[in-house]
């Protein structure tokens, strides 16, 4: 049996529109978790993922945030607790990912990725932290592979989520003892707009001799936001055994 959140507890997910977000939110909905999902450009999808949200018995809202604007995330944060009363569960998924030659990447094109990548999920946890303290509650940040290896292409994605992993172990000492705070990094997801040569070629060789779905890395963020409160602090891969190669 899934792990259960306590009835009545809820989460918000940024980025939680489409893709893995949306599997997120899905999935903590399913465990009897109320969702708000934050969004950018995707307000068509966000309202068909709470429709999606609502079917499963939840309480659901989509709002409109944009992660690197200090105002935009307080007002997010605080919509989320204006309409489910509460703040149990973040999910920082939001980010952005580029393929750029290392000696080809612009100051906007940096500057994007690590204020979407690495600000966002400060600013979210920081605002959301008060309300996270008083429910004992837990955050979950979305990092990468990459963050852990070196990929050529994608030199200030993967900088911009190494740091993402070292900023969640410092959540994890500096919000401890009331907040646990984790992270799940993934491999390559195949997603519905990501296939082809490059998606078989990952496929190959992974252990597991499959890519990764988007329900992989939402039963991992399940396990974080349901499991022990005594873990903290850690970075969970979920590659199928990518990464060891």
């Amino acid at each position: 049996m899934p792990n259960q959140l306590q009835e009545g507890k809820s989460a918000l997910i940024t980025g939680g529109a489409r893709r893995i977000g949306k599997s997120i939110a899905l999935a903590l909905a399913g465990s009897g978790a109320d969702v708000a999902i934050t969004y950018l450009h995707s307000k068509s999808e966000a309202e068909a993922t709470v429709l999606e949200i609502e079917r499963l018995g939840r309480r659901a809202v989509a709002i409109e945030c944009d992660v690197r604007s200090e105002a935009s995330v307080r007002r997010a944060v605080a919509t989320t607790v204006g309409q489910l009363g509460h703040l149990d569960v973040v999910v920082n998924n939001a980010a952005v990912f580029q393929a750029v030659p290392l000696d080809q990447i612009s100051i906007e094109q940096w500057d994007t990725v690590f204020e979407i990548n690495t600000r966002g999920p400060f600013l979210v946890a920081r605002e959301a932290l008060v309300h996270l303290r008083a429910a004992h509650g837990r955050i979950v940040n979305i990092g990468s592979l990459g963050g852990m290896k070196a990929w050529a292409s994608h030199g200030h994605y993967c900088a911009s989520k190494a740091a993402l992993h070292m900023l969640t172990q410092a959540m994890a000492k500096s919000f401890a003892p009331e907040v646990a705070v984790n992270c799940v990094a993934p491999g390559w997801i195949d997603l519905e707009d990501k296939s082809g040569l490059q998606s078989a070629r990952f496929a190959a060789r992974t252990p597991m001799q499959r890519n990764g779905a988007a329900g992989d890395v939402a039963q991992a963020v399940v396990f974080f936001a349901t499991g022990p409160e005594f873990i903290t602090g850690q970075i969970l891969v979920v590659d199928g055994g990518l990464g060891l190669g």
